[in-house]
């Protein structure tokens, strides 16, 4: 694999699967066998690293030319799992998205109008093609939403401070958990909040998220990673953060008909993620 600059890239966090090899077809199924053996997996911020190098040329490549033949590698249990990038799909789901983030005479300098309608139009004839294709991986940047952490248990939590695992690596903040408990905790989530509120943005993201792990096998495991969020946030700040916990227990609260619980804990987690906020709009 060719050597990639040491430049980190901000500012994204990632929500991601890994399937087991018997979830994936023949040929697919061995070629990722072949590749968990590899001792020379690239990293997020590899992947991140290249979709930016695309934007480079004149004119851009918004979406890469192939689908990437790279994937995230996880052993559970013994079991080999793997999360492809599908760098290509999600390069076209994001450019579909972009036009909500970006004022329009800035997305027209970075991506030509003609450039997106003619990515758009190969997203639809691949689409017809593959009209079952999804993400193993979600994206969202200068945040973790509010409904992700509702999958994970705050004693699935891991934090590695900067340089701890060698001098020069950023720290890492993750959560891993089994398919089954994060599809449990999504129904009981869903449910305590239909019966506590009435229908809003929390609840409408949470019934996406579970419909699209309902997308991969069962014995598949789910990862929240804080990704490049890291540079964003001190060793304090990041060792003192346990988001997941407070969505618990806001939950908990609710589930208890204890609303001014639920409002402490929440309050707590936008208190928390007030700093990574300022920092977007700074920018």
């Amino acid at each position: 694999m060719p050597k990639v600059s040491s430049v980190s890239v901000p500012y994204a966090s990632y929500l991601r699967v890994y399937e087991p090899l018997a979830a994936f077809p023949e040929p697919e199924r061995s070629h990722w066998a072949r590749y968990a053996e590899r001792d020379d997996h690239p990293s997020y911020q590899d992947e991140l690293r290249r979709s930016l190098g695309d934007l480079l040329p004149t004119p851009p490549v918004p979406v890469p030319v192939h689908e990437s033949a790279d994937a995230f590698v996880a052993r559970v249990d013994g079991v080999v799992c793997v999360c492809p990038w599908r760098t290509r799909l999600r390069g076209w789901q994001a450019l579909g998205e972009i036009g909500d983030e970006l004022p329009v005479p800035v997305l027209d300098a970075v991506l030509p109008p003609v450039v997106r309608r003619q990515a758009a139009a190969d997203y639809e004839q691949w689409r017809e093609r593959n009209p079952d294709a999804r993400p193993w991986i979600r994206t969202c940047t200068w945040q973790v939403p509010v409904n992700w952490f509702v999958l994970v248990d705050d004693r699935e939590r891991r934090y590695v401070p900067s340089g701890k695992a060698e001098p020069g690596v950023p720290a890492m903040l993750r959560y891993r958990t089994p398919m089954v408990e994060a599809r449990r905790r999504v129904a009981r989530g869903l449910k305590t909040l239909r019966d506590a509120i009435e229908e809003g943005p929390l609840i409408d993201g949470l019934v996406d998220v579970g419909r699209w792990l309902e997308e991969f096998h069962p014995r598949s495991l789910v990862e929240l990673d804080y990704g490049g969020l890291v540079h964003t946030l001190s060793d304090d700040l990041l060792d003192a953060d346990h988001s997941a916990a407070d969505i618990a227990e806001g939950i908990e609260a609710l589930r208890n008909g204890d609303g001014e619980g639920a409002g402490a804990a929440y309050a707590r987690f936008v208190e928390r993620w007030r700093a990574v906020r300022d920092r977007q709009f700074a920018n």
